[in-house]
């Protein structure tokens, strides 16, 4: 897997998902992998555009589930091409929509897969369907545990914070993402 920084990347063509990933949850995980299957039948690479630090660390100074580093091993391992690396700031946090709308041009996404809750641009002005006049975009429904709750980045931290350790492992299911590579599944 390759990394850049920010605007170092233009492809003719990919497979695209933004966001965060903190934790690289299970939710994260299904984004990815409908993502890298559909790249993989298109025979494009699949890019995973992501914040370091992720806006709510930024912001809130919530907790950080996923360094950088043990991000981009996961990524690596999920079969992830390319990962773009935008340094999550105060300069950043006041780009427009369209601004944002521009970098990804360069990337030539042929399809961009992202959950139902997706925002961006300053004050989070831009959502999915901003993103879908631009470019196609398929939407993923969140994904839920077994009690039927919506697995979140969020509610993964006060797992934690509340002592719930292993229900918060759970969630993050990281065993599979630390044992083996599944950057040739399907």
């Amino acid at each position: 897997m390759q990394t850049h920084k920010l605007n170092s990347l233009q492809l003719p063509e990919c497979i695209l998902t933004i966001g965060a990933l903190d934790g690289l949850h299970k939710g994260h995980q299904t984004l990815i992998l409908h993502a890298r299957r559909r790249a993989r039948e298109m025979e494009v690479p699949l890019v995973v555009y992501t914040f370091d630090p992720p806006p709510k660390v930024f912001f809130q100074r919530a907790m950080l589930l996923t360094p950088l580093d043990e991000k981009l091993t996961m990524l690596e391992r999920m079969g992830v091409d390319h990962t773009i690396i935008t340094p999550f700031n105060a300069k950043f946090m006041t780009q427009g929509t369209e601004a944002f709308l521009e970098e990804l041009t360069k990337l030539n996404p042929r399809e961009i897969f992202e959950g139902h809750d997706f925002r961006f641009g300053r004050n989070r002005e831009g959502d999915i369907n901003t993103l879908g006049k631009h470019f196609k975009v398929s939407i993923l429904e969140p994904v839920k545990c077994t009690e039927g709750k919506v697995i979140s980045s969020t509610r993964i931290r006060n797992l934690f914070a509340q002592g719930k350790i292993h229900e918060a492992y759970n969630l993050l299911n990281w065993s599979w993402l630390k044992e083996t590579s599944f950057s040739s599944a399907q």
